[in-house]
């Protein structure tokens, strides 16, 4: 998650997530409104300081009701990661199990393999709403909204597995004093430092994400936003060809050859939404998806072999990220309108947090109820599933809705 998440309203400004930003991704979003700054402040509301007709070098936005089929779609990518975490592969949640997730779940487990991709669902999901967050915005409201909702529940999620597996009768180890600490500013991974959360890789791709969405469209004021984010988009497209044809490692770093066709295809199904003619935002779309499919591929297949978790087919990879642009794009086109569900905001509200913390916690509660209870694996991961939603709900009540808007308001305050 975001991975930074997100949960969108028509096209003012707003904020992701993800994060994944899921990822945060990956997107995350903000709040607009008093009764949706506090739900918004953890991943479902989009900030909506919506511009003038016309503003930013665009048509004005024509649905302005929001997008809670979006909300869902990111519930639904957090819930793949998970699948992808508990029976998807071996590792750490081998211990929690007791045996290898082969022999929990012998037929699942080869699908349970592919949730791995709903981090690039999340890529995709941020890109959009990203897009949407900063078009017209100023700098330090941009950054403000990325930091106010990323960080509350971060650090509560950092904190509470350091707390969990430092409790003398759970059988993973914590990571040092120091390394923890680093693990705060969200840095550990350029730093070196050991990873308190598994998933903190994603958001690592969000902030570079989020950093050169500021530098090249949020930052510059010359020529229309939307002229900015069409150059943006060719620029990173050609800029990650010639790195992933190059290996060269800080330019991968950098431009993030396996990940920005993702994010960049999410821009380009923003610009779809602005205005469903628009032949450029297809483009856009079409060379993310693409170059994103080929990206997918390289990263997660390999030839079968018994030395292998599982076999991941290349059609299915291709599959899976073409459903997954797919069903962005049928959000940016008004095709799951009908999607209105109230319950969806509180689904896109407890992505974050359940991003953060199901991977790592989740082994503790798997050992628990299926080593300690002695409940069967068909019963443990639903209840595991259904405990760090609960657990999200927690983070998003206590943490999110109060600390969120605090944050963003110390950050960026409004002018009297």
């Amino acid at each position: 998650m975001t991975i930074s998440p997100a949960g969108p309203r028509g096209a003012g400004q707003q904020r992701t997530a993800s994060p994944a930003t899921v990822p945060a991704g990956a997107a995350s979003v903000g709040a607009a409104s008093a009764g949706a700054a506090s739900a918004g402040a953890a991943t479902a509301v989009l900030d909506r300081a919506a511009p003038a007709p016309g503003a930013g070098g665009g048509p004005a936005p024509r649905r302005p009701s929001r997008l809670r089929a979006l909300d869902g779609l990111r519930l639904l990518a957090a819930l793949m990661v998970a699948a992808y975490h508990y029976g998807g592969r071996n590792g750490d949640i081998s211990r929690a199990w007791g045996s290898a997730s082969q022999i929990q779940f012998p037929t699942a487990h080869e699908w349970f393999a592919y949730g791995c991709l709903g981090v690039q669902v999340f890529f995709v999901i941020s890109g959009f709403v990203i897009c949407m967050s900063g078009w017209g915005r100023p700098l330090r409201s941009f950054f403000a909204s990325r930091a106010s909702r990323l960080y509350p529940a971060y650090w509560a999620a950092v904190a509470l597995v350091v707390l969990v597996f430092a409790l003398p009768w759970v059988a993973y180890e914590n990571v040092r004093p120091t390394d923890a600490l680093v693990n705060l500013t969200m840095l550990q991974q350029p730093l070196g430092a050991e990873r308190v959360l598994g998933v903190c890789w994603t958001l690592w791709a969000e902030l570079r994400f989020y950093a050169l969405f500021a530098l090249c469209v949020v930052l510059p004021r010359s020529g229309s936003v939307r002229q900015r984010v069409v150059l943006f988009c060719a620029c990173w497209t050609l800029a990650a060809a010639i790195a992933q044809g190059l290996g060269h490692e800080l330019l991968d770093v950098v431009v993030m050859p396996e990940y920005a066709p993702f994010f960049i295809g999410g821009i380009g199904l923003y610009l779809v939404h602005r205005d469903h003619g628009d032949a450029v935002g297809w483009g856009i779309t079409a060379a993310g998806w693409l170059l994103g499919q080929r990206a997918a591929v390289e990263g997660l297949w390999h030839p079968a072999g018994a030395h292998y978790f599982s076999y991941r087919s290349a059609a299915v990879i291709i599959a899976v990220v073409t459903l997954g642009f797919a069903a962005v794009a049928a959000v940016a086109l008004g095709r799951l309108g009908w999607a209105d569900w109230r319950w969806l905001t509180v689904a896109g509200a407890l992505t974050y947090p359940f991003y953060l913390v199901h991977e790592h916690l989740g082994w503790v509660a798997v050992a628990g109820l299926h080593r300690g209870l002695g409940l069967p694996s068909s019963a443990t991961l639903p209840l595991t599933v259904g405990l760090m939603l609960g657990l999200a709900w927690l983070l998003h009540r206590y943490v999110e809705r109060p600390l969120t808007p605090l944050l963003r308001r110390s950050l960026a305050p409004r002018r009297s």
